[in-house]
């Protein structure tokens, strides 16, 4: 039986539905238990995440994160973000984890933590300035 089937098995069974009829569970069957419901809750939600993200389950890491950075290794990663790899292309090409990436790029100043910012959407390096003006625009004096 594949995780998907199971998932909405166990999804029914705690929303107190008999998966093979569909009608309700009656009011003294096990599956109204408050116990058993919030058992097949918390199994459903971890079907729910491991069908959603299939290959990540918990404590699944890619092969380097948390190993130590190097002066190639380093170099590699300024290089192929300049040249516009995302940081998820970035992570799977170093086998390091998104936040691990976003982190050494935050190290050599390629991206500026945001307050507030969600890690998995980066705000590009230090903001560059605008052009100098050159004084003849609407509010300038002359």
């Amino acid at each position: 039986m594949d995780e998907s089937k199971a998932h909405n098995i166990i999804a029914a069974l705690a929303n107190g539905v008999d998966p093979l009829t569909g009608k309700v569970f009656p009011a003294d069957s096990p599956y109204q238990a408050p116990d058993i419901v919030r058992a097949l809750y918390v199994a459903a939600q971890v079907l729910d995440a491991k069908v959603r993200n299939p290959g990540r389950a918990k404590g699944e890491l890619p092969a380097n994160a948390g190993k130590p950075w190097n002066d190639d290794e380093d170099r590699r990663l300024l290089v192929q973000f300049d040249n516009g790899q995302s940081v998820q292309e970035l992570a799977r090409a170093h086998a390091r984890t998104v936040a691990g990436i976003q982190a050494r790029l935050e190290r050599h100043g390629r991206l500026q933590p945001q307050a507030g910012q969600e890690r998995g959407h980066p705000q590009p390096g230090p903001a560059r300035t605008p052009p100098a003006t050159t004084g003849r625009g609407r509010n300038s004096t002359q």
